[in-house]
């Protein structure tokens, strides 16, 4: 395949701030197909674009054989049904996360990606962030060499802020009312909670996926302790993942930037990431090394690709490996085991409620 032709299902935030223009502009890639639900905004956005057929409906655009692969975002719960869909027509998938709000419903998802010719990748793009290869090098060299001795504790803190940062990406809107969404949650989930649970998923599963990926701890994770408050959001759930005790700190502040950082602490250093305001383009993560023993030392290396947008390199990695065959970063599969986490974290937390 020279040139990736894509299918995109959805014509919402992420689809016109980030993806469509992210894809649009790759030269092995041309969107060639979009669907959404409202016609008039479909029409909109395809011209914006310079889409060449635009459906009113998923499965529509999923009969068309010359579609080589699918991007989908929509509504959490719905997007994953979508994306179930189209990798049944045997072609790969790539979706904004979460995979699924429920282990029942990611399960299914992954049958569907058994299909001959599907693949699933998942929009986790912290693990294409150039300044978190970065660190993920630096993580690896520091437990095959052992020079800064054992990993003893590791944390994600993510309280937030302004994620948007300015970002001007034209935007198309239309007064056409949203189709009511199906309401998927865990069968053992009372409606109430439903909310919120989709809230901290959809928030932090991101940083218990870079936690994972950083440690390659892959399914080897289990909750410990949840102390969250009643809003179900605010405050710190431990883990041991892989033998490694990890901590996530969620809350919300009114920040001008974006507070969120990782760090993993050996015996003798650390490896600290921040991470950029999630839409700011052209800015990858920072990072901070240090070094103990006999002789102490600070680094802030800058990665080579030091110009660069998680996001972009997200859409790169996804085309290139449709083409090639080779294994996705953040494949369905891996993912989940985050669902499985979050699952775990809110049935913690609701007994702790008495709840259930």
């Amino acid at each position: 395949m020279n040139t990736i032709r894509l299918g995109y299902v959805g014509c919402g935030f992420m689809a016109q701030k980030v993806h469509l223009p992210n894809f649009s502009s790759l030269p092995g890639c041309k969107v060639v197909a979009l669907a959404e639900v409202r016609e008039d905004l479909g029409r909109r956005v395809q011209k914006r674009f310079e889409i060449e057929t635009c459906y009113r409906h998923h499965l529509d655009m999923a009969e068309n054989s010359e579609i080589d692969a699918f991007a989908v975002s929509a509504h959490f719960a719905a997007q994953g049904e979508i994306a179930g869909d189209l990798l049944r027509t045997g072609r790969p998938v790539f979706m904004e996360k979460p995979m699924a709000v429920s282990v029942i419903q990611a399960e299914a998802i992954l049958d569907a990606a058994k299909t001959p010719g599907a693949r699933l990748m998942l929009g986790y793009m912290k693990r294409y962030d150039a300044g978190n290869e970065l660190v993920k090098a630096t993580l690896d060299q520091f437990r095959s060499s052992g020079e800064a001795g054992p990993i003893v504790y590791a944390r994600a803190h993510g309280f937030c802020g302004d994620w948007i940062c300015g970002l001007d990406t034209p935007m198309e809107t239309s007064d056409e009312p949203m189709p009511e969404a199906e309401t998927i949650r865990p069968a053992w989930l009372p409606e109430a909670y439903a909310g919120p649970y989709i809230s901290y998923l959809q928030q932090y599963a991101h940083n218990v996926n870079l936690l994972r990926f950083f440690l390659d701890a892959g399914d080897r994770v289990r909750v410990r302790t949840v102390d969250l408050d009643e809003d179900g959001y605010t405050g710190i759930v431990s883990f041991d993942m892989d033998g490694v005790r990890g901590v996530l700190e969620s809350g919300r502040l009114d920040h001008h930037r974006w507070d969120e950082h990782t760090q993993v602490y050996f015996q003798n250093g650390w490896v600290k990431t921040w991470a950029p305001p999630l839409l700011h383009k052209n800015l990858p993560a920072e990072v901070e090394i240090y070094r103990g023993g006999d002789e102490h030392s600070y680094t802030r290396p800058i990665p080579r690709d030091r110009w660069s947008w998680a996001y972009h390199r997200e859409a790169e990695h996804f085309i290139a490996c449709v083409r090639n065959g080779d294994p996705f970063r953040s494949s369905g599969e891996d993912t989940l085991t985050d669902v499985r986490l979050f699952e775990d974290i809110y049935r913690i937390f609701l007994e702790q409620q008495g709840v259930l």
